[in-house]
């Protein structure tokens, strides 16, 4: 199985991934570290990317997770993926690749976004995420206001991992 935790930049998919990861000992695998340079560039510069960028982006997670699938390896992927089709071309399926929402108050990502330093999302690029956000008829959504421990268990709960 690979969990596909997805949502906006502050959203704690990085933080939650790692620990959730460390719970099943699955690997762990940050979207971020697969943006092209031209992506990291225009993002550094506060502009939002677009679909023709996130593609490329897109098209090597999702041989990553194939990979990964075809190879029996469990897995946390941690990628804003916020729109329904980039999820179906990661393969989400919500049997093999789960998708995870994490979600939260607009005030608390914002908050979040400025008590941390990210290496080329700069906190404006918020709005434009929460435009794109397309919200999935089905898949676990969770709320980021509970203790990342909390979120961790919900989500092993849910998908009836020990």
């Amino acid at each position: 199985m690979i969990i596909v935790l997805y949502g906006v930049s502050g959203s704690g998919k990085s933080s939650i991934g790692k620990l959730l990861a460390t719970q099943l000992d699955w690997q762990f695998l940050d979207a971020d570290d697969y943006h092209p340079p031209e992506n990291i560039d225009k993002m550094q510069r506060g502009e939002p990317l677009n679909d023709a960028d996130r593609l490329p982006w897109l098209m090597i997670l999702a041989a990553e997770i194939r990979n990964m699938l075809v190879n029996d390896i469990q897995a946390i992927v941690a990628c804003s993926a916020l729109k329904q089709s980039y999820r179906d071309l990661l393969g989400v399926d919500n049997e093999s690749v789960v998708a995870v929402l994490l979600t939260g108050e607009v005030e608390l990502i914002q908050q979040r976004l400025q008590q941390r330093q990210h290496a080329f999302m700069p906190t404006q690029l918020l709005q434009s995420q929460l435009a794109a956000l397309e919200l999935a008829d089905n898949g676990l959504t969770m709320d980021i206001a509970l203790a990342p421990e909390q979120i961790c268990l919900s989500i092993r709960e849910a998908l009836q991992q020990p």
